[in-house]
């Protein structure tokens, strides 16, 4: 379908990606994470084969964690030829936001506003890490790495969840993978199973991107077993299930209006069109949600985002699944309909393509657009933030897009909401009767659990927390073991000594 002159300068297309890899022999002399942001810029440009020339109107900046810099987007905007006219950071450094960006500078080309704009994030937590033990080292502080990742989990978490320690990602999302096992009517080896099969389809993809931080294909019993290179980090997840933060990588891709594109001699097998996007979030503080069985954001930005497109599943022909741990493509695979036996990444996933925390998915929109180009097809990028507490889906496509497309709203938030059940009350301290609604248990380096902490509910349905010592090992046992689905059994929630609920289960 052509486009119009008018409609061609209002019609958003990306015209160049870029990645980076940064692994030098010694750690600490790497990049930081506005060097790799600058490179990646950098390469993006040379992608597009042709001179930028200082024209980008638009910076969109991935918020990082690497190297604190609150200002970072104004000292990356800095060192540009031309300072850009629209300058702009993601709040916070959530794996949404790549994607957010994507749909911003889209809306800014359909608008009128910009003709050539630029996404690009990137984190360096290996130099980082190296940096600060040589430090801590210098000052005889002992061998200790930064707690950064800790520190800022502590302080984002609610006092509630702080007390039971639910802090980190490897606390929370394994809520979610024991309520979805138990509601699908899986057994732990059937979830375990799943789990696998998704891995290993990740690193196959890995291995084949040039991209990716780790480059091996490795077998699907490989990733479930729990071994000395893949001990459990919190039930049932082992090492090979979950993201891969320690890494030095950046991503950046360039979008231009069609006429820009064109005007710069941009080749048309080079273009890659972006489609409408959706977005929705859940309630920031995931003790106090409705489900830990589904997400009604992910749920409605999948849903929207096609239609939006006017695809269909079956017009779909590459999608990246976000994948930081197993619940959350297992959640979208089913909202989606996609079979088990198709890929659910083109750059490998979080653990294999490489997860530098809020960027993640600018690498998988940067490998994408290179899957895409000279062909003929339609990609969906289902991207997730937090707690899965942010979801943005986008469609990219070989296919010209209709005029008028954008700008877009893009929230679907209404919707989501609408499909919402009631959420259950949440109590500080309950004692007395209760049942088992999802849990998580943290496992040390030598393979053994640390604790558990319970998410109950009461016979009147409300929700409460209970701890689980480590000398409870009956307990624990039952939580892991696998003989039967611990969600729903019943038990005594009583009040400790430190005043923690502590949880005694019939077994």
């Amino acid at each position: 379908m052509s486009a119009s002159p008018v409609d061609a300068d209002r019609i958003p297309v990306i015209i160049g990606v870029g990645q980076i890899n940064d692994r030098p022999a010694d750690d600490a002399q790497g990049l930081d994470s506005l060097g790799l942001m600058r490179a990646a810029l950098a390469d993006a440009e040379r992608d597009t084969g042709v001179s930028i020339d200082g024209r980008i109107d638009w910076l969109g900046v991935v918020d990082q964690i690497s190297f604190p810099d609150p200002d970072i987007h104004q000292h990356l905007a800095q060192l540009l030829p031309r300072r850009p006219a629209h300058i702009l950071r993601t709040r916070e450094a959530s794996g949404d936001g790549p994607v957010r960006l994507i749909n911003d500078a889209a809306n800014a080309i359909g608008r009128g506003d910009i003709r050539i704009a630029a996404a690009v994030g990137a984190e360096a937590l290996r130099t980082a890490s190296k940096r600060t033990k040589a430090a801590a080292g210098a000052a005889g502080a002992g061998a200790g790495g930064s707690n950064s990742l800790l520190e800022a989990a502590k302080a984002m978490a609610s006092p509630l969840a702080r007390q039971y320690g639910l802090l980190t990602p490897t606390d929370v999302y394994p809520l979610y993978e024991n309520a979805t096992r138990s509601a699908w009517g899986q057994s732990l080896a059937e979830a375990q199973a799943e789990s696998a099969a998704i891995w290993s389809e990740l690193s196959r993809t890995a291995a084949a991107n040039p991209h990716a931080w780790l480059r091996k294909e490795i077998a699907a019993e490989d990733i479930a077993r729990p071994s000395a290179d893949n001990r459990v980090i919190s039930f049932p997840y082992t090492k090979l299930m979950v993201a891969n933060g320690s890494v030095n990588q950046g991503a950046a891709v360039i979008l231009a209006s069609l006429a820009m594109a064109r005007e710069l001699g941009v080749a048309d097998d080079g273009l890659v069109y972006v489609g409408a996007g959706a977005a929705a979030h859940e309630d920031p503080d995931y003790l106090r949600r409705e489900s830990f069985t589904e997400s009604a954001s992910l749920n409605a930005t999948i849903k929207h985002s096609l239609r939006f497109n006017g695809l269909d599943v079956a017009q779909i022909d590459l999608v990246e699944l976000y994948s930081c741990f197993p619940c959350i493509p297992k959640m979208a695979r089913r909202q989606l309909g996609w079979p088990l036996d198709r890929p659910h990444s083109v750059y490998g996933g979080l653990t294999f393509g490489g997860g530098p925390i809020g960027n993640c998915m600018m690498h998988a929109i940067a490998c994408m657009v290179d899957t895409l180009r000279g062909g003929d097809g339609n990609g969906l990028i289902v991207a997730n933030g937090g707690f899965a507490t942010h979801s943005h889906s986008i469609v990219l496509t070989t296919r010209p897009t209709r005029s008028g497309l954008f700008p877009q709203d893009y929230s679907v938030q209404a919707a989501a909401d609408e499909t919402r059940r009631a959420r259950p009350p949440l109590l500080n301290t309950y004692v007395g009767p209760g049942r088992i609604e999802t849990y998580s248990v943290p496992y040390d380096r030598l393979g053994a659990p640390l604790f558990a902490t319970i998410v109950g509910r009461t016979p009147d349905h409300g929700r409460f927390l209970a701890h689980v010592d480590r000398q409870n090992v009956g307990v624990l046992d039952f939580l892991t073991s696998g003989r039967c689905d611990p969600v729903g059994a019943r038990g005594q929630a009583r009040l400790g000594a430190d005043g923690r609920v502590l949880w005694d289960g019939e077994r």
